[in-house]
């Protein structure tokens, strides 16, 4: 029977008062649910993704201009870049196929030969007729071997350490010249730069050396080579030439470029807010990764475009490919540093952010520490140990940086460069963990307070006072007992 009334009761219309009770209720949950996200917030969004594209792009510049701005104006990285070269098979094949065709088209062997013959039948007995015709059928063969005997020493001197000294030499003193892709100035004859962006560089110092030995060996047409003006193409580009004064451009501005994206991180990261930052920092390792990508896949592409252009009369396939790959070497290393920078930076971020791999990772770490650092003895710290400790968060981060800027102030960074930067930080910041660990492990001293047992300042006996099992509790009421009022408002809910 009362379960039956207080169904009743229960079913019954709310007067006005509980109605006035309901709304109050609705208004006052209404006012405690969390307000939809403000359009203010896009913008900054919008805001931090640009800065994210920023970074990306001014990396990829970074990496770009002083790569053109090492191989112009260092002549130690050149002639570095460029010393490979000089041992490589399918350049040595193109320099000595471009020696011999030089030679041959400004001495002709088979006249000189025949001459020489007819000298030798006119200074014999004019009894011996037979001379004439042996002299005749001498002369193809010898003039062939005499040929042969030109092309095996040009050959063999390509392949001497010679050749390779007079190459560095060469290149050495044309540097300044290649200062011509930019700049247009063409006054050293060492390396020719043309209007259509064609770099070649002067064979003559190569061929006077041929003749020098060829002489040295006893064969005596070698005198009658002349100076030969020869070039050999390095690099040939249409799109060199128009690019001049972008690249002029860019090489001014090469200095500052790192340090516009350091920048546009850095106002990446803070421009995101309190509690995204972290994951920000990820997506600028993540960009900074794509970014290196795609100029590697540019280098692709641009790869494939030249070998098809550049004729193959001027340089063989396999001379352009290996030029090609040799001069574009220390930009594919400045771009694996700056990727593998890229990873390092998002890795950190991530496991130091609130997921639960993250965490995981953390809590194992933590454990390892914990074990290795409980066999140590269980002492007081000393004066060092807690000067480290109080200085720890400084310590920490000039780690860091003092590593971040290694990396910004090395020459020419490559990716071991970078991950030895990085491990060898890991290390110096593990060793200091060890270092503050007993710092870590002694107790806090205690902050002054009131005598044990007494009251504090604003605090009653009653607050101090234990609670008895014999305190009486009045039970939470339940829905059934808290009206149709409490029922509605569940219902509406």
């Amino acid at each position: 029977m009362e379960s039956s009334s207080a169904a009743e009761d229960n079913s019954s219309p709310l007067s006005s008062d509980e109605r006035a009770e309901l709304e109050r209720l609705r208004a006052e949950v209404a006012t405690l649910r969390p307000e939809p996200r403000r359009e203010r917030h896009l913008g900054r969004r919008i805001g931090v993704w640009f800065l994210v594209f920023l970074t990306a792009l001014l990396a990829l510049l970074s990496v770009t201009t002083n790569y053109v701005r090492s191989e112009i104006l260092d002549t130690n990285h050149y002639v570095a870049t460029v010393t490979p070269l000089a041992s490589n098979p399918a350049v040595q094949d193109q320099v000595t196929t471009s020696i011999n065709d030089a030679i041959d088209q400004h001495i002709d062997i088979n006249k000189l030969v025949t001459d020489s013959l007819q000298g030798l039948t006119e200074a014999a007995a004019p009894d011996r007729p037979r001379i004439d015709q042996a002299v005749d059928g001498l002369a193809p063969l010898l003039a062939s071997q005499a040929t042969n005997f030109v092309h095996s020493t040009v050959a063999s001197f390509v392949k001497s350490q010679q050749f390779k000294d007079l190459w560095v030499t060469v290149n050495r003193a044309a540097h300044q010249s290649v200062v011509a892709v930019v700049t247009g100035d063409t006054k050293h004859a060492a390396v020719d730069v043309s209007d259509t962006g064609t770099i070649a560089i002067e064979l003559g110092p190569i061929i006077d050396q041929v003749k020098q030995q060829l002489e040295d060996r006893g064969f005596g047409f070698a005198s009658a080579i002349p100076s030969i003006n020869k070039k050999f193409v390095i690099f040939e580009s249409p799109e060199l030439a128009r690019a001049q004064g972008l690249v002029s451009a860019l090489d001014k501005v090469a200095t500052i470029l790192p340090w516009l994206a350091i920048l546009a991180a850095l106002g990446a990261v803070l421009a995101a807010g309190h509690g995204r930052r972290l994951r920000t920092t990820v997506s600028v390792g993540i960009a900074m990764v794509i970014a290196m990508l795609l100029l590697a896949l540019g280098l692709l592409i641009g790869r494939f475009f030249y070998l098809n252009a550049i004729p193959t009369d001027v340089l063989s396939v396999p001379a352009a490919r290996a030029i090609f790959d040799t001069m574009v070497a220390p930009l594919r290393t400045a771009l694996r540093a700056v990727a593998v920078l890229g990873l390092v930076i998002a890795a950190i971020a991530f496991f130091a952010g609130g997921s639960r791999s993250a965490s995981a990772v953390r809590s194992g770490i933590g454990r390892g520490f914990a074990a290795v650092d409980a066999r140590r003895s269980n002492r007081a710290p000393n004066e060092v140990e807690r000067l480290a400790w109080q200085l720890r968060i400084p310590v920490r981060i000039a780690i860091v940086v003092i590593a971040a800027l290694m990396l910004v102030f090395w020459d020419y960074p490559t990716a071991m460069v970078v991950i030895w930067t990085v491990v060898i930080a890991g290390a110096v910041l593990v060793g200091f963990e060890f270092l503050i660990a007993p710092a870590r492990r002694s107790p806090r001293p205690a902050v002054d307070g009131p005598p044990e047992g007494e009251p504090s300042q604003g605090e009653s006996e009653a607050d101090t006072e234990p609670i008895s099992g014999e305190t009486k509790t009045e039970p939470i009421p339940t829905d059934a007992d808290s009206g149709s009022s409490s029922s509605d408002v569940a219902t509406d809910h």
